[in-house]
């Protein structure tokens, strides 16, 4: 560890059997959840939606950082070994400052969904759909484009997507219609890979494969964290030796009657619980 390192926290005793943090500006995030214990099934997993202060796509830059420093603080206060930013306005926007104030390992959703995305195209045309501050920002392009300047890469704000998720129209008429209307573009174009830039989108995955048709490799940006934080574990002999399946917890900044109906619906199983967080203590616990 390196003079500037010394300030940062570090990780707590017996580290390798400490939780998994992911945060999320909401409840997009729990696709990623679902992910993880997918890939890491003896993981434990604590989860934090700050849906009091949900969406990050309006606020600034500035803010952005700060209630991700605010989030991961939270997460470091819980024991986490390591975190997850499941939201791809602050993977596009806070990660080099988390990276450069806590020191344990963190996963965004844009650099792993686009190596992802790169490693699955062949004609070099790649699509990304996500928010309109995800898209506005350029976060996948830049990525994409950082990596293989050579690559065609055609964006599409799909806005209505979420609130589509969130109601669990995934099979729906009226789905396939928006999807068909968002699409047309990406489809005539000829990409062969799609990178689902919101983590809501995978709820949807079967309408817009069907849409996009069925010779496209859609990628889910949280399967792509997920075996990222593997790999960065592994190579820190952080993994979990527990045999047994990892437990889950979930943490919200507000509604949280709503944040269980939706998570039973993203993740397929009931909740037991979902835990409130004080805003306030949050925000004064950043400053102290």
């Amino acid at each position: 560890m390196n003079s500037k390192d010394k300030n940062k926290p570090t990780l707590p005793g017996k580290a390798s059997q400490s939780p998994i943090g992911i945060f999320d500006s909401g409840i997009g995030g729990l696709t990623v959840v679902k992910r993880l214990a997918t890939t890491l099934p003896n993981e434990n997993i604590i989860y934090f939606g700050d849906t009091a202060r949900v969406p990050y796509g309006s606020k600034s830059n500035s803010t952005v950082i700060e209630y991700s420093i605010q989030n991961t603080k939270l997460l470091l206060g819980k024991n986490v070994k390591s975190v997850i930013v499941a939201c791809n306005t602050a993977s596009s926007i806070a990660i080099p400052e988390l990276r450069k104030q806590f020191n344990i390992p963190i996963i965004g959703m844009i650099e792993p969904g686009a190596k992802m995305a790169l490693q699955k195209t062949k004609n070099k045309k790649i699509g990304v759909i996500g928010t309109r501050a995800t898209i506005g920002n350029l976060a996948y392009s830049s990525e994409i484009k950082k990596i293989d300047e050579s690559i065609s890469v055609i964006e599409k704000p799909c806005p209505l997507f979420v609130p589509l998720a969130e109601e669990g129209w995934t099979d729906h008429n009226a789905t396939h219609k928006i999807a068909e209307e968002y699409l047309k573009e990406l489809r005539d174009e000829g990409i062969d890979t799609l990178v689902l830039g919101c983590t809501h989108y995978p709820i949807l995955s079967k309408i817009i494969q069907a849409v996009i048709g069925q010779n496209v490799s859609l990628i889910d940006s949280g399967v792509a964290s997920s075996e990222l934080i593997k790999e960065e574990l592994q190579k820190l002999n952080l993994l979990t030796d527990s045999i047994e399946a990892g437990w889950q917890e979930f943490y919200v900044s507000d509604i949280q009657v709503k944040f269980k109906e939706v998570a039973e619906l993203f993740l397929g199983k009931e909740i037991e619980h979902v835990h409130k967080v004080d805003l306030e203590e949050l925000v004064q616990e950043h400053k102290s």
